[in-house]
């Protein structure tokens, strides 16, 4: 039996949605254009304000949509504030650079929240920052950034506010987060399969012949759907089949309150079980998102962690290694199909390895 997927994505997937991609569609056929405005308004109907906002998917992983929503939303003369403080927003940092944008990290260390008085404070003293770029959560660490004061400031400051959701989108609420758009990806929170990323862009935010990329420019996309129904390129059509029912599923979940409220009480399941057997989180409760938290590595001399992986898929479960650069971690996932029963069943699975392996001392050597 292949393993639960506790990770970020690609997730362990509904059987429906597995089953959705055994049909075999024409890009061009009648019932894939109906797949597809299923899936943009399906996708739309997600936001706040859907009626201010298009969908436009975008072949690819998550970080396609993301360059697309760089490269074709953010003017080629523009200075652009990146919040850094994981992997996810120094990306975007790179990608804004590689593409020949004025680029303006405000970097902050990987378990802290942005600083916000010092976003304020660079936005006013410097008049060609036009756009800022934010992590809703970095999956990184886990961290659940304070996206809406983030928005708050950036329109107070009269500025454009542009965000990766890829962790977030599904589960976590954008309610009151003021966004020129949101990019995204089928494989998260949304429980698709991995292949298609999408941005939800403001209408009056797309401009034809901004982008410096031919297949990922949104405008030229988002103009061919709109004339008739089709991609520019070759869709991948059996994603977009898993994703089509995958949204149904959300919905039959009771959409972003529902599926959202059964990974906060994953994460609750998880985080209490671990922490009373010594294990230590890396974030404080009011920065976690329930979608991966990150533990700190045993300082106990017999940690290994290829072995507590091997040791854990061997029960059933797949984790994930930490990704900081300076502090020795391990990560879980609470997304995907994944139950409560699911993560007791991991908690005593972990019980049973620390056992096995013989580890004493799960709390870390803390400086």
């Amino acid at each position: 039996m292949e393993p639960l997927l506790l990770t970020p994505g690609p997730l362990t997937t509904e059987p429906r949605v597995r089953a959705a991609m055994q049909v075999d569609l024409g890009s061009r056929d009648p019932a894939f254009l109906a797949v597809t405005a299923r899936i943009q308004a399906g996708l739309l109907a997600l936001l706040p304000e859907p009626e201010a906002f298009v969908a436009i998917p975008v072949q690819g992983s998550g970080t396609f949509a993301v360059e697309a929503m760089l490269g074709s939303l953010v003017p080629r003369d523009a200075g652009v504030l990146v919040l850094v403080n994981g992997v996810y927003g120094a990306r975007a940092a790179e990608i804004l650079t590689r593409i020949g944008r004025r680029v303006l990290p405000l970097v902050t260390p990987e378990e802290q929240a942005p600083d916000l008085d010092l976003l304020e404070r660079r936005l006013r003293a410097d008049p060609g920052i036009s756009h800022v770029v934010a992590i809703h959560c970095e999956t990184t660490t886990g961290q659940l950034e304070p996206i809406a004061e983030i928005a708050r400031i950036t329109a107070a400051c009269g500025r454009r506010l542009l965000v990766d959701a890829m962790s977030s989108f599904g589960a976590l609420s954008l309610e009151g987060v003021v966004a020129d758009a949101f990019a995204a990806s089928s494989n998260k929170c949304l429980e698709g399969v991995p292949g298609l990323g999408f941005v939800l862009v403001r209408r009056d935010c797309l401009q034809a012949g901004l982008c410096h990329s031919v297949a990922l420019d949104l405008h030229a996309q988002w103009s061919r759907l709109a004339k008739d129904g089709q991609f520019r390129f070759t869709p991948p059509t059996h994603v977009m089949l898993a994703l089509d029912e995958a949204i149904r599923l959300h919905a039959e979940e009771g959409g972003v309150e529902g599926r959202g409220g059964r990974y906060r009480e994953n994460l609750r399941i998880l985080v209490d079980g671990l922490t009373a057997m010594g294990f230590v989180p890396l974030l404080p409760a009011d920065r976690q998102a329930p979608i991966i938290v990150t533990f700190h590595s045993p300082s106990d001399p017999v940690w290994d962690f290829p072995t507590f992986y091997e040791a854990l898929r061997s029960r059933g479960f797949a984790i994930y290694p930490g990704s900081l650069t300076q502090t020795p971690t391990f990560r879980v996932g609470c997304i995907g199909q994944v139950f409560p029963a699911d993560m007791h069943r991991f908690v005593e699975v972990v019980r049973e390895v620390v056992a096995e392996l013989g580890l004493k001392k799960l709390s870390p050597e803390l400086s």
